[in-house]
C-alpha cells in the first residue's frame, strides 16, 4: 500500500484521497517496540481537512460532517495509529482506518423499513403454541385443576 512515498489513500471506486490533502505527522509511540520506542518515531497521525476538501460533492461532504462531526477538530479528520512496531505499518493501519471512517460516512443511508403486519397463519400459529405451552405446564402440576 505505501512504499517510500507518502501516497494517496483509496477510500472506495470512485473516492481517493490524493496525497497533497494529507498531513503527516510522526512521533514516538507508546505501544510495543522495546528499546526502540525510546528513539524511532512509530506513532503516526494522518490528517484530512474534511471540511476544505474541494473532492467531495456538496451533499457528500453534508453527509459526511454531520456524520463525523463529534471526530472533527474544526474540520479536520485525524486519525492515529501506533499499535505496530514500524512506521510503515501504522501509516498503513492509519490510511486504512481513515479510509473505512470516511467511506462509511459518506454512504448512502440504509432505505427506510416498510412497516408490516404479521401473517394471519403466523399468528395462529403463535397463539396456538402458546396454548400448547400452557397446556404442557398445567399438566405438571402436582394436583391439576380443572
Amino acid at each position: 500500500m505505501l512504499g517510500g512515498v507518502l501516497e494517496d489513500v483509496r477510500v472506495n471506486d470512485r473516492l481517493t484521497i490524493p496525497a497533497a490533502e494529507l498531513s503527516w505527522r510522526f512521533s514516538r509511540s507508546s505501544g510495543p517496540g522495546g528499546q526502540g520506542v525510546n528513539t524511532t518515531d512509530s506513532r503516526v497521525e494522518l490528517s484530512w481537512d474534511l471540511a476544505g476538501s474541494p473532492l467531495l460533492p456538496a451533499t457528500l461532504r453534508e453527509r459526511a460532517l454531520g456524520r463525523l462531526e463529534s471526530r472533527l477538530v474544526q474540520g479536520v479528520l485525524t486519525v492515529v495509529a501506533s499499535e505496530h512496531r514500524s512506521q510503515l505499518r501504522n501509516r498503513e493501519a492509519a490510511a486504512a482506518r481513515l479510509a473505512a471512517l470516511v467511506a462509511s460516512a459518506v454512504a448512502a443511508p440504509p432505505r427506510a423499513r416498510r412497516a408490516t403486519r404479521p401473517s394471519k397463519g403466523s399468528v395462529e400459529r403463535r397463539i396456538a403454541e402458546k396454548k400448547r405451552r400452557g397446556e404442557t405446564k398445567k399438566n405438571r402440576r402436582s394436583y391439576p385443576s380443572d
